[in-house]
């Protein structure tokens, strides 16, 4: 038995996000594009016989228990009724608050890292559903395709569309999704897309506005970015991405933002760059 493992925590991208409406419950009901990056965190987890779950790296403001990571960990273990324990290290580099899914992906992770550790045998769905629980992102990230989401975003249809190089750019600060979804601004009335794969020139974000209004950090990474593509948020935000055919072209535009600005360039890609590590495991 493989007692130690080392996974990535991939970001992702919204590359459309339209909102329809708002729930009784309070939620929203969405239409979103997920897209996966060959970019984000590592994480390390060594399994233990005591039953104990462990995150070892701190996290500011984020008590141990409250940490999504360990949450996931506790679930999976009360669900499956394992005896084993585990510990957990984290290299984080996706921010906090930026809208490419770090806290949700880490759940993800631990999941299906546990999963493999643990020998629980669980199928994806029902990861996804334990995942749901904990997130309505963490189930695109158990599944590891880029997808098609409606409802709160769980209900998930896999696409294929273009893996271009994307330019992500890092405001420095960390944006509320309940703030956005509960500014009385927000555009709540977008009519369905019916049409699958999600047509061009669909590719909106009904939270830019509002995001764009509060946050002038993130108003200005999207001026400058769209002097030079055309530039999208991701979720609610903090961060700003625009798409490019080729690393070269993604280079030469990171290098003249990235003076005074905080980004990075990433490949986007259909399959979750976890799965082709669990892939590659089997």
């Amino acid at each position: 038995m493989t007692e130690r493992l080392t996974l990535p925590s991939p970001a992702k991208l919204n590359l459309m996000l339209h909102i329809l409406g708002r729930r009784e419950d309070g939620y929203h009901e969405l239409q979103t594009l997920f897209q996966f990056l060959d970019y984000g965190d590592e994480m390390t987890f060594a399994v233990r016989d005591d039953g104990v779950i462990q995150l070892h790296t701190e996290f500011a403001d984020v008590p141990h228990d409250s940490n999504l990571i360990v949450k996931a960990a506790k679930k999976l273990q009360e669900q499956s009724g394992c005896p084993l324990g585990i510990d957990i290290w984290i290299d984080k580099i996706l921010p906090m608050g930026g809208g490419i899914g770090g806290g949700s992906s880490n759940a993800a992770t631990t999941l299906l890292g546990l999963n493999h550790l643990w020998q629980l045998g669980w199928d994806e769905d029902r990861l996804a559903a334990l995942g749901l629980t904990l997130g309505a992102d963490v189930p695109v990230f158990v599944r590891g395709h880029a997808a098609f989401a409606e409802g709160v975003g769980e209900k998930l249809t896999p696409v294929e569309p273009e893996e271009p190089w994307y330019v992500v750019l890092v405001p420095q600060v960390s944006v509320s999704t309940a703030e956005i979804f509960s500014d009385p601004l927000l555009t709540r009335n977008s009519s369905p897309i019916k049409v699958r794969p999600v047509p061009k020139g669909n590719s909106r974000n009904d939270c830019l506005p509002v995001v764009a209004r509060r946050y002038p950090d993130v108003r200005n990474a999207l001026n400058l970015l769209g002097k030079l593509t055309e530039a999208k948020l991701t979720g609610t935000g903090s961060c700003v991405f625009g798409g490019f055919p080729n690393k070269a072209e993604a280079d030469k535009v990171s290098a003249l933002l990235t003076e005074t600005l905080t980004g990075f360039v990433a490949k986007g890609s259909n399959v979750s760059m976890l799965h082709r590590k669990l892939q590659s495991l089997l």
